[in-house]
């Protein structure tokens, strides 16, 4: 018997309003907090990280030497199984004609190329043990047709965490042509703990922690290099998104007693924006963008979508990140402009001492507001250029 789609019931509303970080604001309360007593760490897979920032699996963000680099300063970069560092020996001169492509059709055709060569165990192996070889944490990224070779090469590797990542991940998959992956299966079978995306309906997420998952990333189509939205139309704004997993995730807690985090993925430029994620109900933040600005990025100050280099239909494009900084600076400041986009532990860590809570999970329960106005209101001469 095929496994049909959900049918919905006539007399629901079809048409809801969600939000994304513009859109919304945090309430400051009764009570403050001292910065240097605010604890941003947070806990994945079973690992304590100091700051809840991981790096997205995207080729022009996240090498082995990235992964090792974030990992000192406490954080995780998930590298992706199926990108140029699994295809290549050596990636660098595919990245820099990468880079070096015309804008437009030109830059699509290096990519498809680039990502046309068969994906080697051998490399997947090596990448996996040079990342260990320098202490970090070992975090690695596949897609739902690959995860079950994947996921025992990297466990037989040393692997940490694994990220079976896609556009959109659900519970159910519906095929008559293809073997269906069982997440259940998948994560009985393993001692790796597996972390699934991506998704945007709570339902789903609810689903998914009853399969096993080790953790839940909600986010379709919001990356600067990502256009499934424009694409394929389909995605939800983050903080309404991040709200609904998050509440599946408490649902699911209140039942069996289990924790399972929520990441925010994609859609985040500044301090204000990851903030206003973990008051939405995240536990940590995934970025792609503002890591790639980092002069350790692989990316040579560029960054695509993984999506981007599928030869009939990319749901990703090649963007110009502009100014590069160091890694340490885009974490740990020093802040040298008012766009938010520097210091961003700091900034975190300041926004919940305004808002008087001194824990990730404390942030989960502060007051949102609905406020369109609040990138505009009193701005004018910001807006305007103005000193």
């Amino acid at each position: 018997m095929i496994d049909q789609a959900p049918v919905r019931d006539p007399t629901e509303t079809r048409l809801r309003r969600a939000y994304g970080f513009e859109e919304i604001a945090l309430v400051p309360g009764a009570v403050t907090a001292d910065p240097a007593e605010v604890d941003v760490s947070t806990d994945l897979g079973g690992f304590h990280l100091e700051i809840p920032f991981l790096a997205a699996a995207m080729d022009a963000v996240a090498d082995a030497e990235f992964a090792a680099r974030i990992g000192r300063h406490g954080g995780i970069a998930f590298v992706n199984l199926e990108g140029l560092y699994t295809r290549y020996e050596d990636a660098t001169p595919i990245i820099e004609r990468v880079v070096a492509a015309e804008n437009g059709r030109a830059a699509a055709h290096v990519l498809a190329e680039a990502y046309e060569r068969p994906i080697r165990d051998d490399l997947v192996t090596a990448l996996i043990a040079r990342i260990k070889a320098q202490g970090a944490i070992v975090a690695v990224a596949t897609t739902p047709a690959s995860a079950w070779h994947h996921a025992e090469l990297a466990a037989e590797a040393g692997a940490d965490l694994l990220l079976v990542q896609s556009q959109v991940s659900s519970a159910r998959h519906i095929s008559t042509s293809t073997r269906v992956l069982s997440l259940a299966d998948l994560t009985g079978g393993l001692k790796l703990p597996v972390l699934v995306g991506n998704t945007v309906s709570g339902e789903a997420a609810y689903q998914l922690m009853h399969q096993g998952a080790a953790g839940v990333f909600v986010g379709v189509g919001p990356g600067a290099a990502c256009t499934t939205r424009e694409v394929l139309g389909i995605g939800v704004p983050q903080v309404s998104a991040t709200i609904e997993v998050a509440a599946a995730r408490d649902r699911y807690e209140r039942e069996t007693g289990r924790y399972v985090p929520v990441v925010t993925d994609g859609g985040m430029r500044t301090g204000g924006d990851i903030a206003k994620a973990i008051a939405s109900g995240a536990d940590a933040v995934m970025l792609g963008s503002p890591f790639a600005a980092a002069l350790e990025a692989p990316g040579l100050g560029f960054n695509w979508g993984m999506a981007a280099p599928s030869p009939t239909l990319p749901r990703g494009t090649r963007i110009r990140i502009g100014e590069r900084l160091p890694l340490e600076q885009i974490l740990f400041g020093p802040a040298e402009t008012t766009h938010g986009t520097q210091n961003l532990v700091g900034a975190l860590r300041q926004s919940m001492a305004a808002l008087g809570v001194r824990t990730i999970r404390e942030m989960h329960a502060v007051e949102m507001v609905i406020a369109p106005s609040i990138a505009t209101e009193g701005k004018s001469w910001q807006l305007a250029g103005r000193e």
